[in-house]
């Protein structure tokens, strides 16, 4: 732990914080809205009331807690992992209940780097609350990574996916792509594609494969809360189109513009997109400077001909290569079904003043998408 501007840290706040942050992480991983817990002690430092946020139109963490405290909670302490909103949304701002309550202090996690929620403890700290932060601040910024990017970059964070074989072709000659990989990196597909708001393709994959975009288990059947699918581009789709089915919401955005399908779906409080369209999809968002991970699904495959796994780039000369750096390799499978390697990479930084090289029509193969 590191005390932020002077503060030192007693045993009651770090077990309190702690506490605030187990309650945090019972709130829903994919929402509009962060994961948030709260603490209130009382005036004697007994915990009087212990809250989270359970998703978007829900009371926030410290309203629930205060709720539970009741009137113990004046002249005590509220212990909150991310700091108090101080905007009207679907509920009040929190930083006025704490006022209200009675509370005599304040303490919190990590800064809210949501601009219009941002300003609580100034709030607090004006109608005379001690008002301390930084407290476990790394571990409240790991509950809500995607969310607080994706606030400080004004849009959701993406993820392209792709799986391919060895030499980097998406589908055989003829056209068929399943399945390159196995069984164990189809599934690691579907764990992550839970973690994510929607799940992003071009009409093309949707014309040419006929994908179902949804999250299943092993034998196909549909686990839990299904991701947004959005299928982007200006082709119509054909009624019978599996992403139309009730499996899941689809929407379609009539635009070739990655910057626009992203201010859509940010607009719709989608914070994580996981993009799984074909070759040209993903190089127009890869040339907007618009993905921010790469999870690529390598399969020990050769074929030598067929579709590749992105499209151009724009490319002209090596010393001009888009170039990403490795986070992680982790190898998929078994002996018995075969193995696959996952590899994850982060497009680096672009230098100074350099502008991306463009963009594309999203249309396309899918790289397994289904």
């Amino acid at each position: 732990m590191t005390a932020v501007a002077g503060t030192t840290w007693n045993r009651a706040d770090v077990r309190a914080m702690r506490r605030a942050l187990q309650a945090a992480a019972r709130g829903p991983l994919v929402d509009p809205n962060p994961r948030v817990g709260a603490v209130i002690a009382d005036a004697a430092g007994s915990v009087v009331g212990v809250g989270w946020h359970r998703g978007s139109g829900t009371r926030h963490a410290e309203v629930d807690a205060l709720a539970k405290a009741g009137e113990r909670a004046r002249g005590g302490t509220a212990y909150v992992t991310l700091e108090p909103c101080d905007h009207v949304g679907r509920t009040g701002p929190c930083s006025r209940a704490l006022i209200d309550a009675g509370l005599a202090r304040v303490v919190y996690a990590q800064v809210d780097p949501n601009p219009k929620a941002a300003g609580g403890a100034r709030t607090l700290a004006a109608a005379g609350l001690r008002v301390d932060a930084g407290l476990f601040e790394a571990d409240a910024a790991a509950l809500n990574a995607a969310w607080s990017a994706a606030m400080e970059l004004g849009r959701p964070v993406v993820t392209w996916k792709f799986a391919a074989s060895l030499d980097g072709r998406s589908a055989a000659a003829d056209g068929t792509s399943q399945w390159i990989t196995g069984a164990a990196a189809r599934s690691d597909v579907h764990a992550r594609r839970a973690l994510c708001g929607a799940i992003v393709v071009g009409t093309g994959t949707v014309l040419a494969d006929d994908p179902r975009l949804t999250v299943r288990d092993a034998a196909g059947r549909l686990q839990g809360a299904q991701p947004l699918r959005v299928v982007v581009g200006h082709r119509d789709l054909p009624a019978g189109a599996r992403v139309l089915d009730e499996a899941a919401p689809t929407v379609q955005l009539r635009t070739h513009d990655p910057a626009a399908v992203l201010a859509d779906l940010h607009g719709r409080g989608i914070r994580q997109v996981w993009l799984e369209g074909g070759p040209r999809v993903a190089a127009a968002f890869l040339r907007a400077g618009l993905v921010d991970e790469v999870l690529a699904y390598v399969a020990p495959v050769l074929l030598g001909s067929g579709p590749t796994a992105v499209g151009d780039l724009g490319v002209g000369t090596l010393a001009a290569a888009y170039r990403l750096d490795l986070t992680d390799a982790d190898v998929l499978g078994s002996a018995e079904a075969g193995f696959d390697v996952r590899v994850r990479l982060r497009p680096r930084v672009r230098r100074a003043g350099e502008r991306p090289v463009g963009d594309a029509h999203l249309t396309g193969r899918s790289q397994e998408a289904s």
